[in-house]
């Protein structure tokens, strides 16, 4: 049978409107690309329009934890290797020569019990209320000063604790070539950080560490916008975090 429900050549889209139409979907999917795709899945925003979103960060918390994942591949490896080898024993030349451990021992054994309670006695002092009044009083004038010149420096200090495998970003406002100080230190365990900024599409990574205790330094922004550091616990504890910071900066604010 002649089926009377096919399209004539004249309903038909001409070759012009085809190529319109094809150019038209390949605009639209390298604004995608472009706008979406990279900065969500690389943090690669060259339009800005990624960081409007919301999903710069997403794709740097994406490539964070791939680059986390890989060491984490690479030290198990290391260490499966290195248990595999036998090691042989090597003699040590201490083993061969007296240490100075033991020479001071050997000396301390030599001397007369008289001698050493006579030496000891000679040793002790007493000394008067006032002298120990003026120490006190020397030492928590010190205190007080070095409290006050502390209050100075930092400008902001917050404290924070993140469970095992959490994560968070703290960063400053800053204008290109501003230099601010900081200082951070954890309780209860080392930390995997990046020190990075962003912003009017630019990003930079200054510093990446990985089972830090502590840091402490100068960040000069490369360029105005946002500069700071991302912090992830990968212990199996909690670990609390104070962060310090001080210097030229507008304002700091907790991102994630």
């Amino acid at each position: 049978m002649y089926n009377t429900d096919l399209p004539t050549r004249a309903e038909l889209p001409s070759t012009g409107k085809l190529l319109r139409s094809t150019l038209l979907a390949a605009v639209i999917a390298i604004a995608l690309l472009v706008t979406v795709v990279l900065p969500a899945e690389y943090a690669i925003d060259p339009t800005g329009a990624g960081r409007l979103l919301g999903l710069t960060e997403m794709g740097e918390i994406k490539a964070q934890l791939a680059e986390e994942a890989e060491l984490d591949q690479a030290n198990d490896e290391a260490a499966a290797m290195q248990a595999s080898q036998p090691t042989a024993p090597q003699e040590s030349a201490s083993d061969n020569q007296p240490t100075a451990a033991n020479t001071a021992a050997q000396q301390a054994s030599d001397v007369e019990p008289e001698q050493v309670a006579s030496s000891v006695s000679d040793q002790e002092m007493v000394q008067p209320e006032a002298s120990l009044a003026l120490a006190d009083a020397l030492a928590a004038e010190e205190a007080a000063s070095q409290a006050t010149e502390e209050a100075a420096t930092w400008g902001d200090e917050v404290s924070f604790t993140l469970t095992p495998g959490e994560g968070t970003e703290y960063k400053l406002t800053m204008e290109e070539g501003a230099v601010a100080t900081f200082a951070w230190t954890s309780d209860g365990g080392p930390l995997n950080f990046d020190t990075h900024g962003d912003g009017n599409g630019n990003s930079i990574s200054y510093e990446k560490g990985r089972g830090v205790p502590e840091d402490e330094g100068e960040l000069e922004a490369a360029f105005t916008g946002n500069h700071g550091w991302f912090f992830r616990n990968r212990n199996d504890n909690d670990v609390t975090v104070v962060l310090r910071v001080g210097g030229d900066y507008g304002e700091l604010n907790k991102v994630l």
